[in-house]
């Protein structure tokens, strides 16, 4: 996290997380740290299933007692992410997690998903400063989200999930649907799922 880090970095942190407009180069730190450990964690041997476990738990803000993360895996800072128990992604995972992103449990990924908190000012004088922001994401209970989804800055899924293959979700999709497409759009609500939690 950023407890020790100067009052200039965590400023700008605060403002990130908050959503608000922040100067990235400002925490390039932060991110160079996070690269070093996914370096480390992508170049492990599949079958060594401890360290893997360790870096996440150390990297994650929280996480379950069982989950599983195939390689490569790539995020932006580590310590804005929780999963849930039961939590699988498949290879190729990017979570840009500039603000918070949270899954719930039982929660599937399919390969080459994006989940991108992070977002750009279209004012091309601030974009062109290196200004940024971050908007969280929310991930619920139960949900499967298809291979190479990207699910975009400010979006929740809610519980009982499923995101077909290729969708750009750049809007919230509510609890027990089915939603593909780009934009993602709700095709189907799914009975059997409702009330499970």
């Amino acid at each position: 996290m950023v407890e020790n880090e100067s009052e200039e970095v965590k400023n700008e942190y605060k403002k990130m997380i908050n959503g608000e407009l922040y100067v990235q180069s400002k925490l390039n730190h932060l991110l160079i740290n996070c690269k070093e450990i996914l370096f480390d964690y992508n170049n492990l041997r599949p079958k060594d299933f401890e360290n893997r476990k360790k870096i996440i738990c150390k990297l994650f803000k929280k996480t379950g007692e069982e989950f599983q993360i195939e390689s490569p895996f790539f995020c932006d800072y580590g310590f804005n992410i929780t999963i849930g128990e039961n939590f699988y992604a498949n290879h190729n995972l990017v979570i840009l997690d500039g603000a918070e992103v949270i899954f719930g449990d039982n929660v599937f990924i399919g390969p080459n998903v994006g989940i991108y908190t992070a977002g750009h000012p279209i004012n091309v004088e601030l974009r062109n400063n290196g200004i940024e922001y971050a908007k969280s994401i929310k991930i619920g209970n139960n949900v499967w989200i298809g291979g190479n989804v990207c699910i975009l800055p400010g979006v929740t899924i809610g519980d009982n999930v499923t995101i077909g293959a290729g969708s750009v979700v750049t809007k919230d999709i509510p609890s027990n649907v089915t939603a593909f497409g780009n934009p993602c759009k709700v095709y189907k609500v799914n009975q059997e799922n409702i009330g499970k939690k």
